[in-house]
């Protein structure tokens, strides 16, 4: 029997490349998504299924379709996500908010109504789209670092909570991959920015950095490949780096002190 899938956040870049190897390979996927123009899932075999992570009863609308349609949800794909380009200074409460609302609070939510399911099952995979970013920090990008590092800590607490019941998670620590993250994926401060802004000549060196890596990077096929590895591996790792940055950072990472890694940090970006 094929197993039941949702990936949030499916409608481009990780989540559709995702959502596509999982629905060639014979998975029943459900791709989570605002958009109402929904063809590119339809196209791929993918069935949607409207979906706002910050919204609690439209994931719980979401996850009762599912369950209504096929009686079980076998693995879930935490993918939706974005970033917020800003200084500390900079950034306003909504700004600080709506990061951790999506990337944090959307996760937690579409956990947290998927995990009963899973509970009375007695199985599942749960897998978390986090970040090399996750791990390390970076200038202007301090937001999203936290809401990562957060979604670090809820990967490696839930999986004791989840271990009597036979529930599995994990995390994908994604470096940077060509999708439509800098078009639809990230959200800029117009203060940071400005040509006023005292951080002009840090956002003039570094964003072109950021932009250039993911305009330019490699597709994310990628990171569907380990989500498919996770879901068919039960030793799987329970982080799994993926992509240039994160095979190269991660483990660096480990290995060096605090003062070292910061060092070497600045020196690959020119800080």
């Amino acid at each position: 029997m094929s197993k039941v899938v949702l990936i949030t956040g499916a409608t481009s870049g990780m989540g559709l490349a995702s959502a596509a190897l999982l629905a060639n390979e014979g998975y029943r996927v459900y791709g989570g998504t605002r958009d109402q123009s929904m063809s590119d899932l339809h196209a791929e075999g993918i069935k949607s299924v409207y979906l706002d992570v910050t919204n609690s009863h439209s994931v719980k609308e979401a996850v009762d379709t599912v369950m209504q349609n096929e009686g079980r949800i076998d693995v879930l794909v935490n993918n939706a996500g974005y970033g917020l380009v800003s200084t500390v200074e900079d950034g306003t409460d909504k700004e600080m908010f709506d990061q951790f609302n999506v990337n944090v609070f959307g996760l937690l939510r579409v956990t947290r109504e998927v995990l009963p399911h899973m509970r009375e099952a007695g199985s599942g995979v749960i897998i978390n789209i986090s970040s090399f970013l996750g791990k390390m920090g970076l200038p202007l990008l301090t937001h999203y670092n936290a809401s990562k590092y957060a979604v670090e800590g809820i990967t490696d607490s839930l999986r004791f909570e989840t271990l009597p019941f036979g529930i599995r998670v994990h995390a994908i620590q994604s470096g940077l991959f060509g999708t439509n993250f800098v078009k639809k994926g990230l959200v800029v401060n117009p203060d940071t920015v400005s040509e006023n802004s005292p951080y002009k000549k840090l956002v003039s060196h570094f964003v072109p950095i950021v932009a250039d890596a993911i305009n330019e990077g490699p597709k994310p096929e990628p990171i569907a490949r380990a989500v498919q590895r996770i879901i068919e591996d039960e030793e799987a790792d329970i982080f799994v780096p993926v992509g240039g940055e994160a095979e190269t950072f991660i483990p660096m990472r480990k290995e060096m002190d605090d003062k070292t890694f910061e060092k070497r940090v600045k020196e690959t970006f020119g800080l």
